[in-house]
C-alpha cells in the first residue's frame, strides 16, 4: 500500500487549497481514508476521512462547513479542499489508508503517505 500527498503551500487567510493523495495497493477501493495534521509543538490531529465500507464521511470540528474530502475512485485519489483558511490551519498535512475500511483514530491507520505543509500566513 502507497499514498502520496500533494498540493500544500503558502496562502493567505481567507483563501483556498486543495490537497491531493493517490494511493494504491490490493482492493484499495475499500480502504479507510483519512487526512490528518500536525502543527508544530501539536499534537497529530484527524481532520477528515472516509469509510471504504459505506462512503461516510465525518470532519473534525475545527474544519467543518469549511474543508470538504472527497475520492475519486478511477484515479485512485482522495481529496481535501480546504476552504476560508486560517492562520490555525497551518500544520503538516498527511494521508493515511486503513485496508480494514473503517476509518477512526490515527491509531487504526497503518499505512502513511508523507507529508506536505500547508502554511496560512498574511
Amino acid at each position: 500500500v502507497q499514498l502520496q500527498a500533494c498540493g500544500g503551500g503558502l496562502v493567505q487567510p481567507g483563501g483556498s487549497l486543495r490537497l491531493s493523495c493517490a494511493f494504491s495497493g490490493p482492493n484499495s477501493n475499500y480502504y479507510a481514508l483519512g487526512w490528518f495534521r500536525q502543527a508544530p509543538g501539536k499534537e497529530r490531529e484527524g481532520v477528515s476521512c472516509i469509510s471504504g465500507a459505506d462512503g461516510s464521511i465525518r470532519y473534525a470540528d475545527s474544519v467543518k462547513g469549511r474543508f470538504t474530502i472527497s475520492k475519486d475512485v478511477a484515479k485512485n485519489t482522495v481529496y481535501l479542499q480546504m476552504n476560508s483558511l486560517k492562520l490555525e490551519d497551518t500544520a503538516v498535512y498527511s494521508c493515511a489508508a486503513n485496508i480494514r475500511a473503517i476509518p477512526g483514530p490515527a491509531s487504526v491507520y497503518k499505512y502513511w503517505g508523507q507529508g506536505t505543509q500547508v502554511t496560512v500566513s498574511s
